[in-house]
């Protein structure tokens, strides 16, 4: 009556090992794909704000006086390239009869900026676009 018990041994098999790291790997490759997706967003967005402050600055310092015309330029050792395009405004529904044209009248002046950096994509381009007025020069006075 005194049997001899067998007891099956705990444990898991090799297959059951394998496919539980072939699991977690399947799991770490896509946890770090998603967080270098992450890190590439950061890392535009970043980008894209200090274009905008750069292009907030231009705007600043050459809307004061603006003078038709095209400028470009560079900042922070050639990342950031920006140009700047100075034009007559044109009203796109004009009033009725022969216009008026008043040589000492202020004048509307279309500003339009555009700062790129890296390949200069549309992802990698900030565009802004804004109106000033510009008023006439006294006589005998050019600008400072």
């Amino acid at each position: 009556m005194n049997a001899i018990r067998r007891h099956p041994q705990a444990g898991f098999t090799l297959i059951e090992i394998v496919v539980a790291f072939a699991i977690l790997a399947l799991g770490l490759t896509l946890l770090l794909g998603t967080l270098s997706g992450a890190t590439r967003q950061v890392r535009q967005a970043g980008d894209a704000g200090r274009a905008a402050l750069h292009a907030q600055s231009l705007l600043a310092e050459f809307g004061e006086l603006p003078q038709p015309g095209a400028s470009e330029g560079e900042l922070e050792q050639g990342r950031y390239r920006w140009r700047l395009d100075v034009a007559p405004w044109n009203d796109p529904a004009p009033s009725r009869g022969p216009p008026r044209i008043d040589p000492n009248a202020a004048r509307l002046l279309r500003l339009q900026l555009q700062v790129e950096w890296g390949e200069g994509g549309p992802a990698e381009r900030v565009q802004v676009s804004s109106l000033r007025l510009a008023l006439p020069q006294a006589e005998g006075q050019g600008p400072p």
